[in-house]
């Protein structure tokens, strides 16, 4: 994990940010050439590691409902990328990589004991979900949907018909 110093070193090396000092020795990194009302790329950077980068508009798994990403455990080159793309995306005229909606599937599995799985489209594989833990890679939905099955999972909506 990166400490503090070292995402700040990374986020200042973007000369396009702009650094924002808020409450609690937090930081935020504004994007200001957007045309969007949304600025912040980086929100409530914290020098215990914790923060946020905006990635409403990308492809990336466990984002919140404000579309932020934790990068908390995030390496350099992973941190680089998301904080590039969603300068990107931020842009006039940006293009965003979300996957229709009609087209994604993002599906929350239940056993018998109520325990969770999600299945998530990602990079063109299908991956499973314990959480934030990845459970395990499928190369068709199918095969992904074989394996919840045979673990005795259902689809929460087909889960919640039946009991």
């Amino acid at each position: 994990m990166l400490t503090f110093e070292e995402k700040l070193a990374i986020i200042e090396s973007y000369p396009e940010l702009k650094r924002h000092d808020v409450s609690l020795n937090r930081v935020n990194f504004h994007y200001e050439e957007g045309e969007s009302d949304k600025k912040n790329v980086v929100y409530h950077l914290h020098p215990n590691g914790n923060g946020f980068v905006y990635a409403a508009k990308l492809k990336v798994p466990k984002k919140d409902p404000k579309g932020m990403v934790n990068i908390r455990d995030f390496s350099e080159v992973d941190l680089r990328s998301i904080i590039e793309r969603s300068i990107a995306s931020l842009k006039p005229n940006a293009v965003s990589e979300v996957v229709d909606q009609a087209q994604a599937i993002d599906e929350v599995w239940l056993d018998k004991e109520k325990h969770s799985l999600t299945v998530i489209n990602e990079d063109e594989m299908w991956n499973v979900y314990a959480g934030e833990l990845l459970d395990g890679t499928f190369p068709s939905y199918n095969e992904a949907k074989q394996y919840l099955l045979e673990e005795g999972f259902k689809p929460k909506r087909k889960f919640d018909k039946q009991n």
